[in-house]
């Protein structure tokens, strides 16, 4: 992996910002590699389109924006709708499975779909739903280490919701290790 540059998108309030910004931590520094991270969102907080872009590279990132995402995750109807046509063939293509509606089968895509929502609210609340893509979206990808991940959260998760943050982590990342097996079988 020389270059990647990866898509995070969904809806305000669901913690899109946030999950671009714990990648780009633990890439930087737990896992020895470099990143620049842009944003855009509705004039709404809570709602409206939301992405953030995130470039990472094994060495120093001329242009920190994305070009081509090789890997896009939609939390969102609008936000697969807005950007899953960007993604080249082969790219990965990760979407909330209960709210979004795929177009077509994307045979074309690496497709994945995670309950990331349901799955947040299991572990305590739909608030969660970031934290559990986030894990899934680092097992199916291994563009970044769990243990990185993990390291990133102090600081950009509250305190005293840090022990339930990384629970819904592994949640999904333990989803993606077994999404990973089915679509290895399946081949």
């Amino acid at each position: 992996m020389s270059t990647q540059e990866i898509r995070f998108s969904g809806f305000g309030g669901q913690g899109i910002i946030r999950c671009a910004l714990i990648t780009g931590k633990a890439l930087s520094l737990y896992d020895d590699k470099f990143a620049t991270m842009t944003q855009s969102f509705g004039p709404e907080a809570r709602g409206s389109a939301c992405a953030a872009q995130l470039v990472m590279s094994d060495s120093r990132i001329l242009y920190p924006y994305i070009t081509q995402p090789g890997v896009l995750l939609a939390l969102s109807q609008e936000a697969y709708d807005k950007y899953y046509g960007e993604l080249p063939k082969g790219g990965v293509l990760i979407v909330e499975q209960d709210l979004v509606k795929l177009k077509s089968d994307h045979p074309d895509l690496k497709l994945y779909r995670v309950p990331a929502t349901r799955f947040a609210e299991e572990v305590g609340n739909r608030l969660f739903t970031n934290l559990v893509a986030l894990g899934f979206f680092t097992a199916v990808t291994k563009v970044v280490t769990a243990d990185a991940m993990k390291k990133a959260l102090p600081g950009l998760v509250p305190d005293r919701f840090l022990k339930v943050n990384i629970k819904a982590f592994e949640k999904g990342y333990e989803y993606g290790i077994e999404a990973l097996k089915t679509a290895g079988a399946a081949s």
